[in-house]
């Protein structure tokens, strides 16, 4: 009996650790479509922080090796103190600039009380709109943000228009299905998503969701995050709790 307690205690302890590690998975995406006058767009992707205190350690590692940050939904959740989010997210704006999408788990929260934070801390919400960057030679590439599809807030439609007639486009929603909705004619190269945690806890091949993958689907490479945090319990298992840096830079034809 004594066994089976400390086998016990033994897993829950591996769990809580998968559940609190600061790791970066680095993906190198070369596109035909990504134009040659940016050289390289690096973007820390980090999605699911739900109750997490961001390590400062972690983003110290990071500075000088992003462009610029996106959030990718459930910054927070119900009975988080704002004062951790505003500590987050400055921890976030030394690396760089600031996008926002909104999940679901924000909503459960004052999302006006948390829109205004955003806006006084400088982050920029995409919420069915696109922000566009501009290279000297003209190129363009729109990062679009759709809202949560969980309470029926995404309008792809307008954050495509909002894109105009960019070069290159990469989507940002909280939740991957928002994959369903686009067709070639968008002309995505890439869906930045998160929500599913990987399914957290996993036995074998078994969870609540599939594993967290960067995939090639009909032509559109989508990442679905781990994400950074829990929801419920603090713990992980098979589905270890991660964020990325994304490397985008041209392929050679």
């Amino acid at each position: 009996m004594v066994y089976v307690v400390v086998a016990f205690v033994g897993v829950i302890i591996y769990m809580w650790i998968e559940a609190h590690r600061n790791r970066v998975i680095f993906h190198s995406l070369p596109f035909p479509t990504f134009p040659k006058s940016f050289s390289r767009l690096r973007i820390f992707f980090i999605s699911d922080i739900h109750r997490r205190r961001v390590s400062e350690t972690f983003i110290d590692s990071l500075k000088g090796k992003v462009d610029l940050v996106i959030i990718g939904g459930d910054l927070t959740e119900k009975g988080v103190p704002f004062s951790r989010v505003k500590r987050n997210i400055e921890l976030f704006k030394q690396l760089g600039p600031v996008y926002f999408v909104w999940g679901n788990n924000d909503y459960e929260v004052d999302y006006h009380e948390l829109d205004a934070l955003l806006l006084e801390s400088g982050v920029k919400i995409l919420d069915n709109t696109a922000v566009i960057f501009e290279s000297e030679q003209g190129d363009r590439i729109a990062l679009l943000g759709v809202d949560d599809m969980n309470q029926e807030r995404e309008r792809l439609d307008l954050a495509l228009e909002d894109a105009g007639d960019a070069n290159f486009r990469i989507v940002v929603s909280h939740d991957p299905r928002i994959i369903q909705k686009i067709a070639p004619e968008h002309h995505i190269a890439l869906v930045l998503s998160g929500h599913t945690h990987g399914g957290q806890i996993r036995f074998g091949p078994f969870g609540l969701y599939e594993k967290g993958r960067l995939q090639n689907v009909n032509g559109t490479m989508l990442l679905v995050s781990n994400g950074y945090g829990t929801t419920t319990l603090p713990l992980r298992l098979g589905a270890r709790a991660e964020t990325h840096v994304i490397e985008l830079k041209h392929k050679k034809s």
